[in-house]
């Protein structure tokens, strides 16, 4: 009985105006499911390591000046200057670097070298969750002898271009980092306690330019080796919302304060790959709207023009619900198809950029099609019920009509 209420209304189908719907929603569709796929497979190259776009992020710090010099103007942040930063609108969250108060000298050695290079040097801490490294092996347990280090990426820099260049000794390569251990001693300011340690350099940074352990271990450490002597804070950490917003460059010369190099570009440039990719999602979304509507209008079109033959069909005792099945299934089978092709073409796009990432960051793991097929699955089932309901509506709407 189905298949002849379908032969009596197919009559009057639009092949045309389907094709439209099935390619405006297919383009549409797929724009979306690329959208998100290409976000979640690339997203791990700039959250993970030393990424400009694992966040927006800012050091800052007070400007130093000839007569602020002479002065003695503090350049040290307070907390009343810490709760002001949180109080503003683009700040997000603010982290505070923690320097050594006791002395530090270190030995350089790899194996291959042997102990290199002797100096006095400084340590800084941040709190965890501002590292821009993998946090695996950024754990101290106090009383440790071992010390995970990570260096600027400038210092690495320094050495293979200028000190290893100038004595013919071998370059580093970041690989070899991990390689590279220090021989650290620290001393309390009195000289009365002397403790020897292992550093494991575990990575480089882009972001942080300093010699930063775990804020951990520097906790213990200015306890035990400067016990009631406060740290001052010299430098913030400021994760902001929005690192375009106006109202950054306003405070920070209201004041005095000041970043270090490219950390408000590199935020911009991050914020700005954030919004290409939320307005291409827009444009992939507008498209299936507009053929969500062109499916509308063309079975609305299509009730429309087979109005008697509905009403006969009811008035002979067909359900609303059988005389709206055929348009139910046709909609359903053109939302199927769309998906299914969707997810295939995202599959196959997506080879062309996942081999060069995964040749540029051979460490990396791209993410897997569950994304697609999860949103390509919600938007279906939206659509789809959509589509029923409004197709039912129509029926009744006939049906009530005629009654």
């Amino acid at each position: 009985m189905n298949k002849l209420i379908w032969k009596l209304l197919r009559q009057h189908i639009s092949v045309g105006q389907l094709t439209g719907f099935f390619f405006a929603n297919l383009f549409g569709m797929m724009i979306v499911l690329l959208s998100i796929q290409f976000y979640k497979d690339v997203i791990p190259v700039f959250t993970e390591g030393d990424s400009f776009m694992k966040a927006d992020y800012m050091i800052v710090s007070k400007k130093i000046s000839t007569i602020g010099s002479f002065a003695g103007n503090s350049t040290t942040f307070l907390d009343q200057d810490i709760a002001d930063f949180h109080r503003q609108s683009f700040t997000k969250k603010v982290g505070k670097f923690t320097s050594s108060q006791f002395k530090v000298s270190a030995g350089l050695m790899t194996k291959s070298l042997g102990e290199q290079l002797n100096t006095d040097m400084f340590f800084e801490s941040v709190p965890d969750e501002f590292v821009d490294n993998s946090l695996k092996k950024w754990n101290y347990t106090p009383g440790s002898t071992s010390i995970p280090i990570i260096i600027p990426r400038t210092y690495l820099s320094l050495y293979n271009f200028g000190f290893a260049q100038a004595r013919n000794m071998p370059k580093i390569s970041e690989g070899m980092v991990g390689m590279i251990q220090m021989n650290i001693v620290i001393h309390s300011n009195d000289n009365s306690k002397v403790s020897h340690f292992t550093g494991n350099i575990i990575g480089t940074s882009n972001r942080l330019n300093t010699i930063l352990v775990p804020q951990k271990f520097m906790d213990w450490a200015n306890n035990t080796f400067a016990p009631g002597v406060k740290p001052e804070t010299s430098r913030l950490i400021v994760e902001v919302h929005n690192p375009g917003d106006g109202n950054i460059a306003k405070y920070f010369q209201q004041k005095n304060y000041d970043t270090e190099s490219n950390n408000l570009d590199a935020g911009k440039t991050a914020y700005f790959l954030r919004l290409m990719v939320g307005i291409v999602m827009t444009v992939g979304l507008l498209i299936s709207i507009l053929s969500f509507y062109i499916l509308m209008l063309s079975i609305f079109l299509l009730l429309q023009k087979n109005t008697t033959k509905l009403e006969t069909l009811l008035l002979i005792g067909f359900s609303p619900n059988k005389v709206a099945r055929p348009y139910q299934v046709l909609t359903l089978t053109l939302n199927v198809c769309v998906l299914a092709i969707s997810i295939g073409l995202v599959a196959w796009l997506r080879t062309y950029y996942t081999s060069t990432i995964e040749l540029l960051f051979p460490q990396l793991h791209v993410a897997t099609l569950f994304p697609t097929i999860l949103c390509g699955l919600v938007l279906f089932t939206i659509v789809s019920i959509i589509n029923i309901i409004a197709i039912r509506h129509k029926v009744n709407g006939i049906w009530m009509h005629r009654a």
